[in-house]
């Protein structure tokens, strides 16, 4: 026969039950997660979309100011907006928008944390992409230029793809420190997934379950998507040998 357990162990067993039970089944409360997670992917996908077109825009034109000298004046708005994005932290970025620029004003909160994870996301992204543009070599502008394609042509069908092959993961990594960086959008009272636990904790008075359980399905998350970022870099270096 198999010896009993330790009186000690299914005390501590039993009281696991009962705290799991009371922060994440009683009055169906592991909902809070559930919806808390549908939010926090919502404001991510947004946010990087949103991103990714800011990214895009500012970082072809200050490419273009550089090789061509052209657009000085919104290039200097660019860099505006690079330096006080990149300069001031995404929390009081996003509190600004809400209390200061949407203050007199009734606007969903989701499309508040969209709007400023979006905002601060392009500025990481316009310079990922940009460094991608400047590393492609000059000579590959030359060539565009001699098969008769003009400058925005030349960016679009040759620098553009190598760029984008050059950064993807770079961009990847953006979109993974956007997701942890959503964390904070409980400071407006969005029920995002951190939000969820802490709701879960001031109801239960039981912040250990609550938290490690966000903790948990943080990285969860952050693994799944290191992962798809991992397989993505190893079929980009395969397909340079070829």
């Amino acid at each position: 026969m198999r010896p009993a357990l330790p009186l000690e162990v299914m005390d501590m067993f039993q009281d696991f039950q009962e705290r799991f039970y009371l922060n994440f089944i009683e009055d169906d409360r592991w909902e809070y997660l559930l919806n808390g997670l549908q939010t926090t992917l919502t404001v991510t996908f947004f946010a990087v979309l949103i991103g990714i077109a800011i990214g895009f825009l500012v970082a072809i034109i200050r490419a273009t100011n550089e090789r061509t000298g052209k657009l000085k004046l919104l290039n200097a708005i660019c860099k505006i907006y690079l330096t006080v994005i990149r300069g001031t932290p995404v929390v009081v970025q996003l509190l600004i928008i809400y209390f200061v620029i949407f203050g007199s004003v009734t606007i969903d909160k989701t499309l508040v944390a969209i709007l400023a994870f979006g905002l601060n996301s392009g500025a990481y992204v316009a310079e990922i992409i940009r460094s991608g543009i400047m590393s492609v070599d000059n000579g590959q502008f030359e060539a565009g230029r001699s098969l008769g394609l003009g400058y925005t042509q030349t960016m679009i069908y040759i620098i553009l793809p190598q760029a984008l092959k050059n950064v993807l993961p770079a961009l990847g990594n953006e979109f993974i420190v956007l997701l942890k960086e959503t964390s904070v959008a409980g400071y407006i009272a969005l029920e995002d997934l951190t939000k969820g636990g802490d709701i879960i904790r001031s109801r239960t008075y039981d912040a250990f379950m609550p938290l490690i359980a966000v903790a948990i399905i943080y990285l969860a998350m952050v693994l799944i998507f290191s992962k798809l970022l991992s397989i993505l870099e190893r079929r980009l270096r395969s397909s340079e040998r070829r």
